[in-house]
């Protein structure tokens, strides 16, 4: 299993290499960057000077959803996290000022390592034992982040309420991104708000937990070794988490359309059901993981939006990176995923 690389910077995706030499106190010579292709956000690059390597985070051209690539949040929240969760990311500096590279953006310590994506990476080979373990890995790290003591660490939210608020933004977020009519959308808007639940706690979470914001031990893939991608981490329901999480997990036994459009392997030979995904965090946390159905839904729902909102800059032209171009029939996929799992009952 490979490590994660680079490769040469997108052609309109450049940065400002004298502008960031300068920032960094460094001569402009002696900065060469990469950009990590994957990822549909905020951009990530690889910046190396002398001996020293680092990650670059910065919002995406063309968006106009600023509370989604808020740079300075981000860092702030990594500063905090770090220490009480040293699997996220250690920042090493930020820059409000957009003069630089055009943008707000912030540096942090490269965490190695190899990441799975797509529904099947061409580099593995895991036997299923070695899946399941990691599987388990993977849910272990969700329920340490949930156990964090967020008061203790300075981390703030309001998780009061959250669900609804989450509910409700992410309905107006469809409205605002939306380009073409798309009935599936507006039955799971209606049916999510027909079914808020009580409050069940808060905890700090990471919102978009998923295989290919995780990094592994590329010699031992059940040790995870960082978790990446912060932009929508905040205090709220940890079962929220939980059922992005079962959002992205893609099984054996689902329909083909929806496994073509997997963000990761979840249905590798010995990899956890969604439902053993579920009932084991349940075992390890001590939490109440009964009602899943709606935050699962929810999850799938919410990851339509935020397929749309990155379609819409394609479709506006803010965006070249035809990467894009297939988003449209994304957004249907997992609609339609959403109001089957209601209409059955189950996840």
């Amino acid at each position: 299993m490979k490590a994660d690389a680079p490769r040469a910077v997108r052609p309109g995706e450049e940065l400002d290499l004298a502008r960031l030499a300068a920032f960094m106190g460094v001569k402009a010579d002696a900065v060469f960057v990469e950009q990590f292709p994957k990822g549909h956000s905020n951009l990530t690059y690889l910046v190396r000077t002398g001996d020293r390597e680092y990650v670059l985070r910065r919002p995406p051209f063309g968006s106009r959803v600023r509370s989604a690539h808020d740079m300075g949040r981000e860092a702030r929240i990594l500063t905090r996290l770090h220490p009480v969760f040293p699997l996220a990311p250690k920042v090493v500096s930020i820059c409000d000022d957009i003069s630089v590279i055009g943008a707000p953006f912030y540096l942090m310590e490269r965490v190695s390592g190899a990441i799975l994506r797509g529904p099947a990476p061409r580099d593995s080979s895991l036997a299923p034992d070695r899946v399941r373990a990691l599987c388990e890995s993977l849910v272990s790290t969700l329920v340490a982040l949930h156990g964090v003591d967020w008061r203790a660490a300075g981390l703030e939210g309001k998780p009061e309420g959250y669900v609804r608020r989450q509910v409700e933004g992410w309905t107006r977020r469809w409205h605002d991104a939306r380009t073409e009519d798309v009935p599936d959308v507006e039955t799971m808007a209606r049916w999510l708000a027909e079914r808020v639940p009580g409050e069940r706690g808060a905890a700090f979470i990471h919102n978009d937990y998923k295989y290919d914001n995780v990094v592994i031990d590329p010699a031992d893939p059940s040790h995870v070794v960082g978790v990446l991608d912060w932009e929508m981490a905040t205090v709220g329901d940890p079962l929220m988490d939980l059922g992005m999480a079962a959002g992205y997990w893609v099984e054996e036994g689902d329909p083909e359309p929806l496994k073509a459009f997997a963000f990761g392997p979840t249905f590798l030979p010995g990899s956890f059901t969604r439902a053993e995904l579920v009932r084991r965090y349940g075992e390890l946390s001590g939490r109440d993981v009964s009602g899943m159905l709606f935050y699962y839904c929810f999850a799938l729902f919410k990851l339509v939006v935020i397929i749309q909102q990155i379609y819409k800059r394609y479709v506006e032209g803010l965006t070249r990176d035809e990467r894009f171009a297939g988003l449209g029939l994304g957004v249907q996929i997992v609609a339609r995923a959403a109001v089957d799992a209601a209409a059955r009952g189950n996840f």
